[in-house]
């Protein structure tokens, strides 16, 4: 006789991966995405190789005699910058701290906002309307002025976490602008959305009767949430993980734009466009190359979560 309070995930259902590699979209999404990963991955291997020119080399033959970028075609396969740099190099590279940032942020969003949003849809009451009026104020500002703003307060100036009278040093934090400081930002201001919909999942499935089985036979909340309530919201997760990736990508290229991102000279595909965009009428390739690249990256998260979610979510199968 089977046990009442067993739980099946959606993730658990016999050939679950399989139709996950069938889907069209998956496999589009997933496609872009290891080349895109496997050039982030390899680029300093390809630079060794001689196959892929260093990304911050000023090359003099990359001007032309009037000291202007040199279009794509001949030696530089898409043209070269103001300073004579290979702009695919410059590209390949920049894919390295878009993914990077991109991901990194979305496991912190993802983490806040699955957290905040199983306790509040399973703890209910008081506690839920906190945290949700806090999520919903949250979510009024735009995160790209929040990001700016958070941004705005990196520039290497001492953080004195303990009263000024104690000689307490080890609490001194230097807040400094970089890699990780940026997918920090990003990650703390992209996780309302995620809230609403996770909280929205543990309501409808705390209802069901495995759950309630389980909580008439004296399973502990530890046991419903890691149990049974987070099996089964895994799917939709998985889904608003991979979609919320493009949006940290690109948040993380409108703060480059913005002369905010990861500092110079390390290139990054928003700051390539604001020095590309003097050039637009003589040069186009200097913001049409980092755009592409940007587009291409936010399409393939894209479609990689449009397909998860036709695969996962048994709402869209019929």
């Amino acid at each position: 006789m089977s046990d009442p309070s067993r739980s099946t995930s959606r993730c658990e259902s016999p050939g679950w991966f399989g139709g996950i590699l069938r889907n069209r979209l998956v496999q589009a999404g997933g496609f872009i995405l290891l080349l895109l990963v496997l050039a982030a991955v390899t680029a300093p291997l390809w630079v060794r190789a001689g196959l892929l020119r260093d990304p911050l080399q000023q090359f003099p033959a990359g001007l032309d005699e009037d000291g202007m970028p040199l279009r794509a075609g001949g030696d530089f396969l898409a043209g070269t910058d103001n300073l004579g740099r290979d702009v695919f190099s410059r590209v390949v590279f920049g894919s390295r701290v878009s993914l990077t940032v991109g991901v990194s942020a979305m496991l912190i969003a993802t983490l806040i906002g699955v957290v905040i949003g199983i306790v509040a849809g399973f703890r209910g009451g008081k506690l839920d309307l906190l945290l949700m009026r806090y999520t919903e104020m949250n979510m009024t500002l735009p995160a790209i002025l929040l990001a700016v703003a958070f941004a705005g307060v990196m520039d290497n100036r001492v953080l004195h976490l303990h009263p000024s009278a104690l000689p307490w040093h080890w609490l001194d934090v230097e807040l400094k602008r970089g890699m990780i400081s940026l997918f920090l930002i990003i990650g703390l201001v992209c996780w309302p959305g995620m809230v609403r919909v996770i909280r929205a999942q543990v309501l409808s499935v705390k209802e069901r009767e495995f759950i309630m089985a389980s909580r008439a036979l004296g399973a502990s909340d530890a046991r419903l949430i890691f149990g049974h309530i987070l099996p089964n919201i895994l799917p939709t997760i998985i889904v608003m993980a991979v979609m919320l990736t493009a949006s940290t990508i690109m948040l993380e290229a409108g703060l480059g734009y913005l002369g905010i991102g990861v500092p110079a000279p390390a290139p990054t595909w928003g700051s390539m466009i604001t020095d590309g965009q003097p050039y637009f009428i003589t040069a186009p390739h200097l913001v049409i190359v980092p755009g592409a690249a940007i587009v291409l990256t936010v399409l393939a998260f894209n479609l990689l979560g449009q397909g998860l979610q036709e695969v996962l979510d048994p709402k869209r199968k019929g």
